[in-house]
């Protein structure tokens, strides 16, 4: 019985290798719950190394149906908020079921498309792109975003996996990241499974004595 999924699953994996094609609706199990075989992409992990707490605004890009939206929104607590961002409706959603049958009122749901410039966003604490990278047309633009939208001293948390057919490499990442001005402040993983923390450096003080 398992032998159509699975086969649709790759096949997803290979037409994604050629065009950017986000996962269907109808595929949102392979994404709903933490992958088994690798600690560094489950939603716990993620937000410890993030080093998210309550009362931050954690922005999270390409949400899918909620994996790790629901924990975010539970760890930064009814004084934080939690922005999701899916360009399919059907993801956001299944995100919106699981936040109404957890009681959580702190998730501000979006849909949209990072690196268009059009998301009006507040500016936040914590940022995490989770295996969606590959899927954004735009990358420059998207990381120029994600700058913008960040407080000086925020951290962008970008984690890939290697199963992920949009699967991005560390240095491709840091090449993007470097360009708007992020600079690297940990890498948790190996080159196969990793989550590469960002960090938009603090607003340096005293720069004009004149000012």
């Amino acid at each position: 019985m398992m032998i159509l999924p699975v086969f649709t699953f790759y096949a997803w994996r290979y037409a994604s290798r050629s065009h950017e094609i986000p996962c269907p609706f109808w595929l949102r199990w392979f994404v709903e719950l933490d992958n088994p075989f690798t600690k560094t992409n489950r939603a716990k992990t993620i937000i410890q190394q993030s080093n998210i707490h309550p009362g931050m605004h954690v922005i999270d890009f390409g949400c899918g149906p909620g994996r790790l939206t629901i924990p975010l929104a539970e760890s930064v607590g009814s004084g934080g908020k939690v922005t999701a961002i899916d360009m399919q409706s059907e993801m956001l959603q299944r995100a919106k079921s699981k936040a109404m049958d957890k009681n959580l009122k702190n998730i501000e749901f979006i849909q949209g498309k990072i690196g268009e410039g059009k998301l009006q966003l507040a500016p936040c604490e914590r940022a995490v792109l989770v295996t969606v990278l590959g899927e954004i047309p735009d990358r420059d633009a998207a990381f120029k975003e994600i700058f913008d939208k960040l407080k000086p001293g925020g951290i962008l948390t970008v984690t890939e996996v290697i199963f992920d057919p949009h699967f991005q490499r560390k240095e491709t990442i840091l090449k993007l990241a470097n360009k708007v001005g992020f600079r690297e402040k940990d890498f948790l993983g190996n080159w196969a499974a990793f989550s590469l923390l960002l960090e938009k450096p603090p607003r340096e003080l005293g720069i004009s004595k004149m000012e």
